[in-house]
């Protein structure tokens, strides 16, 4: 457990913290909005009992990280692994990335090469285009994304108890995969993010990653439950394997957005065969 200084903001470090944990490969974990390193507790203990090594980071202006008023965006996320990575030196690693991870994931490979990077992992994944234009018609309305940012500035723990249901699709889903103490911690991980940055993070879904995407030469992992109503599976998952070079797409069927949560099963077979190719 530690900190790395990725920046500054006056008189005050912007640091992430990280947990280190484990020999051999590494396995870099990424969370997504708006939870921490933490939420991988599911996928954790498993990769450490087959041998990786394992990394987690808390996200800028999340969990036990630095929570500064700017850097919300994915060209900084992606400058923010790389100095983990960096100064880690980690080698032939793995990057696997959940939800807004997938975002860092990407353009990371896309920015930075492959040098340090074996094999990659996308879970419920943003890329390549959310956001729907003339010429990505697959995208989602901007006006989606409108109402969101309005619902977090007129009350963002209420916000916050919404996304949280259809992230686990709780109406479905509740008492049988995901308990409500599990789905509270969730909200309370939630609720003690920066606001500035749960605002501000909506804006950076509508990267468009189309040309990180062809970038990464790495062989990639892809895996999305069929009722994701966080990220349609129909414009994000499906389409990557039309566009990576080297790609594995698993389906997990009736799976919500947070598939590491309540399908654990499912989607941890799919990343440590993935991994032990």
């Amino acid at each position: 457990m530690g900190h790395i200084t990725v920046g500054s903001e006056n008189s005050t470090t912007v640091e992430l913290y990280y947990e280190d944990h484990g020999e051999g490969q590494p396995v870099v974990l990424i969370h997504g909005f708006p939870l921490n390193g933490a939420s991988w507790e599911r996928q954790i203990p498993l990769l450490l009992k087959a041998g990786y090594r394992v990394i987690t980071y808390d996200r800028r202006g999340f969990g036990k990280s630095s929570q500064p008023s700017a850097g919300y965006d994915y060209d900084t996320f992606a400058a923010d692994l790389k100095v983990l990575v960096d100064t880690l030196d980690l080698r032939d690693a793995v990057l696997a990335g959940f939800s807004m991870g997938t975002g860092e994931v990407t353009r990371y490979l896309g920015s930075y090469g492959s040098e340090r990077v074996a094999k990659a992992a996308l879970f419920g994944p943003i890329p390549p285009f959310l956001l729907r234009t003339d010429d990505n018609p697959d995208g989602v309305d901007k006006s989606v994304f409108d109402g969101i940012k309005q619902a977090i500035v007129a009350d963002r723990p209420a916000f916050l108890k919404a996304f949280l249901d259809d992230f686990n699709n709780v109406d479905k889903l509740g008492g049988a995969r995901i308990s409500e103490q599990a789905w509270q911690s969730q909200w309370n991980v939630a609720a003690a993010a920066s606001p500035i940055a749960t605002l501000t993070c909506v804006d950076s879904w509508l990267t468009d990653f189309r040309g990180d995407v062809p970038r990464n030469d790495v062989p990639t992992l892809v895996v999305q439950g069929t009722e994701d109503r966080i990220l349609p599976i129909a414009s994000t998952g499906r389409r990557l394997p039309a566009l990576l070079k080297d790609c594995r797409f698993v389906e997990i069927e009736g799976g919500p957005h947070n598939i590491g949560w309540t399908h654990p099963e499912e989607m941890n077979a799919a990343f440590t065969d993935f991994l032990a190719e």
